[in-house]
């Protein structure tokens, strides 16, 4: 369903990626990624690769490691699951460095678009081949949505429920100049358009946290790229702690700082760079 394209050779708009060592498993046989965020997610990574397999959606997938230490992503395991390519990040920063790390991987490895997910199991795989399928029709940047029609909350907390829905998603659509719904979603599809264009310049150092999915949403709209939402199922586990990495009032007050600039133009590139 989805062949690979001819690769193409990497873009020559400088690129700031953390230094990282990648292990290749298998041969590149897609032509779009799917790339996993991780860092120490133990069983819920393996559960999820599990339920990938079988949902039998024929893209390459990538794990970008932002430093796990739970034997988690041992090669050869990961290799059994079926996963491409290890990237396992060295330098410093949190997620937005580990976005950096492969989505460049993934560009130099000619890859048409990228689709990217945690890899904490909250996110159904069954929506992967219609990530895949609005990127083969034009779109630049697919927005995971739980809040739009055939979208599914489960388990949600009640916090994160109303920060999304009163706070954060009004916020981000005021600055993009379009409606978004499920804006702290990382089920998300990016086009190599979209991650190349010099007046984007996603791969700059200022993206070290949460900064950078924020950012591309914002932008992508403003530029006037194709974008659209795409509905999913994104499900807490019943019982036990909430997978996640924004812990506690300092780590709420990150988010809403980082919010704050990415919806007042913070991050987009200088007009000399942009140019």
């Amino acid at each position: 369903m989805i062949a690979p394209s001819s690769a193409a050779p990497p873009e020559t708009v400088c690129r700031e990626v953390p230094a990282h060592d990648a292990v290749s498993l298998a041969p590149r046989r897609s032509r779009y990624a799917v790339c996993l965020f991780v860092i120490n997610e133990a069983e819920r990574l393996h559960h999820q690769l599990a339920k990938m397999q079988a949902a039998g959606h024929g893209l390459d997938v990538i794990l970008a490691d932002g430093g796990s230490t739970d034997g988690s992503t041992q090669p050869s395991r990961l290799a059994a699951a079926g996963v491409r390519a290890l990237l396992v990040k060295q330098g410093p920063g949190r997620l937005s460095a580990q976005m950096r790390m492969g989505l460049s991987w993934c560009l130099d490895e000619g890859y048409d678009g990228v689709i990217v997910m945690d890899g904490n199991d909250k996110d159904d795989p069954e929506a992967l081949t219609r990530f895949a399928r609005l990127l083969d029709d034009g779109c630049d940047h697919v927005q995971g949505s739980r809040y739009v029609p055939g979208g599914r909350a489960i388990n949600t907390p009640l916090s994160r429920h109303l920060a999304v829905t009163f706070l954060h998603a009004p916020a981000v659509s005021l600055a993009a100049g379009r409606r978004y719904t499920d804006t702290t979603n990382g089920f998300r599809a990016y086009s190599r358009r979209l991650l190349t264009d010099p007046r984007v310049a996603p791969f700059r150092d200022v993206f070290s946290g949460y900064e950078l999915h924020y950012y591309l949403a914002i932008r992508a709209a403003r530029l006037g790229f194709r974008v659209t939402e795409l509905p999913v199922t994104r499900a807490y586990p019943a019982h036990g702690g909430v997978p996640t990495k924004i812990k506690g009032m300092r780590g709420n007050a990150l988010i809403l700082s980082t919010l704050a600039k990415a919806c007042l133009g913070a991050f987009n590139p200088s007009p000399a760079r942009a140019a």
